[in-house]
């Protein structure tokens, strides 16, 4: 809670607890007649404050670092005591210097003597309710602001290690390129310009529009179809209209990256197929490769990044709104990934 609700809280919370129609009800005044109440104003709002203050901003902050708790018990039980004590002695002279009460009169009955100690304990309570309630929010606030802040870490620190590993991947790609004096190193560097591009200033934020995403992975598509004689080995499809539709900035190309890394490369094209389809709020996105290895694994030999990392990125960013698959089938690799957009 803020400092500025917090004070309107105690403004509106004094309002009520000293406005003439209310106070008789919460103190027990309705044998005060209008005019002593006004009297007594003054030094009401005085003991009010005090009790309700000396509670507010020390007693409870100490008596959650009280042990046993019940040693904090016995001490605003104290104070109540303590308190209703003085407040009986100061109007006594109040009473008597003050508003000119004769001494004859200035007998306290039982009534006014239980009220005193009545006012100081509800107002004890009022205090130790609402600082523990305000606290409690802050605390949960602090809580989920932690949890905010961690996670945006993670997030950060997974999408920092796509970058490398994807680098070094494509790099190892157009070194083999310049090896062999091929033509296509150059249209290799091209790819790779502008998919560098994407990566260090549009996919520096949350989220990002489907389109750009797309453009991305059709860029790594062709940098990845360099090394791959046939020109139909990749087949991608995209149905249904991407326009307002944004996706967390890098989600797909891993799955991409994967069937390139452990496809198998000597089969009928297409070798990968990847379909994309939005349909209403749902962002459905299949990729489809031939196995290359006897094991398929979902890991990378590089501390097991690729996938890995997905699955969590998953978890942080849309949590309950997305599902996974992911399922060999007739010596196929099949991951589907559902995002509720």
């Amino acid at each position: 809670m803020s400092r500025k609700n917090i004070i309107i809280f105690h403004i509106i919370f004094w309002i009520y607890m000293l406005w003439p129609e209310f106070a008789p009800m919460i103190f027990g005044m309705e044998k005060m007649n209008a005019v002593f109440y006004y009297k007594l104003l003054p030094t009401n709002i005085f003991f009010h404050f005090g009790i309700f203050y000396l509670f507010y901003f020390i007693f409870v902050p100490l008596y959650f670092r009280l042990k046993p708790r019940v040693l904090g018990v016995l001490i605003a039980i104290s104070v109540v005591a303590v308190y209703g004590t003085l407040r009986l002695i100061f109007y006594y002279y109040y009473n008597l210097y003050v508003l000119k009460i004769p001494l004859k009169e200035l007998i306290f009955t039982n009534w006014e003597v239980t009220n005193e100690f009545r006012v100081t304990m509800v107002l004890s309570f009022y205090a130790f309710l609402i600082r523990f309630t305000i606290d409690w929010f802050n605390h949960q606030k602090q809580k989920a602001d932690l949890i905010n802040q961690n996670q945006a870490s993670e997030l950060a620190l997974l999408r920092s290690q796509i970058n490398p590993h994807f680098l070094f991947n494509t790099l190892n790609n157009i070194y083999s390129l310049v090896i062999k004096k091929s033509d296509d190193a150059s249209k290799a560097l091209m790819k790779l310009s502008s998919i560098m591009r994407y990566m260090l200033y549009d996919a520096n934020t949350d989220k990002v529009p489907l389109e750009k995403e797309i453009e991305y992975l059709n860029s790594f598509i062709e940098l990845q179809k360099i090394r791959i004689k046939e020109n139909n080995f990749v087949e991608f499809n995209v149905t249904g209209n991407v326009t307002g539709k944004i996706i967390a900035p890098m989600l797909l190309v891993p799955f991409v990256e994967n069937a390139f890394k452990h496809g198998n490369k000597n089969v009928t094209p297409p070798g990968i197929i990847i379909n994309l389809n939005i349909e209403n709020d749902k962002i459905i996105f299949e990729v489809i490769n031939h196995n290359g290895n006897s094991e398929h694994s979902t890991k990378d030999k590089f501390g097991g990044i690729g996938l890995q990392n997905i699955k969590r990125r998953l978890e942080l960013i849309y949590a309950k709104k997305h599902s996974m698959e992911i399922k060999t089938e007739d010596n196929k690799y099949i991951i589907k990934l559902i995002i509720e957009n």
